[in-house]
C-alpha cells in the first residue's frame, strides 16, 4: 500500500486533524514502537535508539495512506516507564486513549500481563486493537508469545519484522481493514438539506474571528454544502434581515452563530428551519442526545453549584470570549452570581468530574468525534451531565425546541 506524505505546511489542502482517522502504537519501552511506526509511515517521523524511554511525549504526524484516507499516527512512550517522570509519561501515554479511533498493541517480552491490562482498557473504551509481536526477525520468545496471547484473547497476533517488506504490507492491510470498520460516513448537515436548497448562514465577524479568515466550523459546514450543491449565501448579523428581505422565497434551512440565536429566530421566515453551527457540531462531534437531556440540569442547580467550561481549541482569551465571558455571564444570570466555574482548553480534561454539577463543552471542531464521545463517556460513567455551547444557549433563549439537528 502506498503512503502520500500530507505536507504540514499546505494548510490550504490538508485535511483538519480533528476528521483524521488517529492511530496510536502502544507497548513496553524498546519493543520497537517507534520503528514500526516509521516503517508503516515510509520515514522517519520518531527517533529509534536501543536506550529505553527514547519517546518521553507523544509524538504525532499526519498522513494520507491509501484504503483509509487522511489520518494521524501517535507514537507514545513505554506503558512500563518507572520513577516520578516515567508516571507522568505513562499519563500522558492514556491521555491518548481518548483520542484514538485504532490501537497497534505491540509485545516483546515473555511476560504480557501489562500489555494485557492495556488491551482490557482498550476493549473497555470500544477501541479495535491490532495485536503484534514485534521484531520478529530477532525476537526468540515468538512461539510462547503467541501461546500465551491466543491463550487469554483467542486471537493470534501478527508478526512485524521492520525489514521485511511483506510484513509491513501485511501490517497495512490489517489497520486498513480495522480502519474500515470505524470509519462512519457521518456528516455535518445530517441529511437536513438537498441539492438547490437555499441556505443562509448568519456569521458576525467580531472579535472573536481571526483576521482575515473564519472559524473552522464556518469552513467545513461551507464545504459540505457547496458539495451538496445546496445555494449558500453568508452574512453577517447586520445583513440578516435585508439578505431575507431580498430572497424572492424563504431559505430552507438557516445557520447561525449561537451567540445570536435570539435575534436570528425572532425575524426568521415561518417556514425557514434553524439551527446553530455549535449545534451541528453537537450531532457531528458528539453525543447531541445526551447534551439535551444534560441542559435540563440547569434548572435544577443552585448558587452553590460547580459547573466546568471545556474548550477544545487552546487560545488567548478575548475581551468577548464566548467561553470565558459570555457564558459564564448567562450562567450567572440563570443560577446566580456565586456558582463556581472552572473553565479548561486543550487536552486538559479533569479525570474526577464528581464535583461538578454540570460540563459544557464547546463545539469542538478541533477534536476528532472518538475524543469527544471519550469525554462524554467519562461523564457519563461518573454521573455528570454534559452538554455544549450550542444547545445551552438555545435552552436559554427558550428555543431548544425549535431548532433542528
Amino acid at each position: 500500500m502506498g503512503i502520500i506524505n500530507n505536507s504540514d505546511n499546505n494548510t490550504l489542502n490538508s485535511v483538519p486533524s480533528g476528521n483524521r482517522v488517529h492511530i496510536g502504537f502502544f507497548g513496553k519501552r524498546n519493543s520497537g514502537k517507534s520503528s514500526l511506526m516509521n516503517a508503516f509511515a515510509g520515514q522517519s517521523i520518531s527517533i529509534v535508539s536501543s536506550t529505553l524511554g527514547t519517546t518521553t511525549d507523544p509524538v504525532t504526524k499526519t498522513m494520507e495512506i491509501n484504503g483509509i484516507g487522511p489520518c494521524v499516527l501517535i507514537d507514545t512512550a513505554g506503558f512500563d516507564d518507572v520513577g516520578e517522570l516515567g508516571e507522568l509519561r505513562i499519563q500522558k501515554t492514556k491521555g491518548i486513549v481518548a483520542k484514538i479511533d485504532i490501537a497497534v498493541l505491540l509485545f516483546f517480552q515473555n511476560d504480557i500481563d501489562e500489555e494485557m491490562r492495556w488491551l482490557r482498557l482498550f476493549q473497555d473504551k470500544n477501541i479495535p486493537t491490532l495485536l503484534i509481536i514485534s521484531k520478529s526477525d530477532i525476537n526468540p520468545n515468538i512461539d510462547y508469545i503467541r501461546s500465551e496471547i491466543k491463550k487469554n484473547t483467542d486471537i493470534l497476533p501478527d508478526l512485524a519484522n521492520i525489514y521485511d517488506q511483506d510484513s509491513i504490507s501485511g501490517l497495512k492491510k490489517s489497520i486498513i481493514s480495522l480502519a474500515n470498520s470505524v470509519q462512519v460516513d457521518k456528516t455535518i448537515l445530517n441529511n437536513l438539506v438537498q441539492s438547490n436548497d437555499v441556505v443562509l448562514l448568519v456569521m458576525p465577524q467580531d472579535v472573536q474571528a481571526p483576521k482575515g479568515r473564519l472559524i473552522l466550523p464556518q469552513v467545513q459546514t461551507i464545504r459540505e454544502l457547496l458539495d451538496s450543491h445546496c445555494i449558500t449565501i453568508s452574512v453577517t448579523k447586520e445583513e440578516y434581515i435585508s439578505s431575507l428581505k431580498l430572497l424572492k422565497d424563504s431559505p430552507k434551512l438557516i445557520i447561525t452563530d449561537s451567540q445570536i440565536f435570539p435575534f436570528v429566530y425572532e425575524n426568521k421566515p415561518e417556514k425557514a428551519l434553524l439551527t446553530s453551527f455549535s449545534v451541528l457540531f453537537a450531532a457531528y462531534k458528539g453525543d447531541i442526545i445526551y447534551y439535551i437531556k444534560s441542559v435540563k440540569t440547569l434548572d435544577r442547580l443552585a448558587p452553590d453549584s460547580n459547573i466546568l467550561i471545556a474548550e477544545a481549541c487552546t487560545h488567548a482569551p478575548l475581551t468577548e470570549d464566548i467561553g470565558r465571558i459570555k457564558i459564564p455571564k448567562l450562567l450567572r444570570k440563570k443560577i446566580g452570581e456565586s456558582i463556581t466555574i472552572d473553565i479548561v482548553n486543550g487536552n486538559d480534561f479533569p479525570q474526577d468530574l464528581t464535583k461538578y454539577d454540570l460540563i459544557i463543552h464547546c463545539g469542538a471542531c478541533m477534536f476528532n468525534r472518538k475524543h469527544v464521545l471519550y469525554r462524554i463517556e467519562e461523564a457519563k460513567e461518573q454521573n455528570v451531565p454534559m452538554t455544549n455551547y450550542g444547545i445551552l444557549i438555545a435552552y436559554l433563549s427558550s428555543i431548544l425546541e425549535k431548532v433542528v439537528f
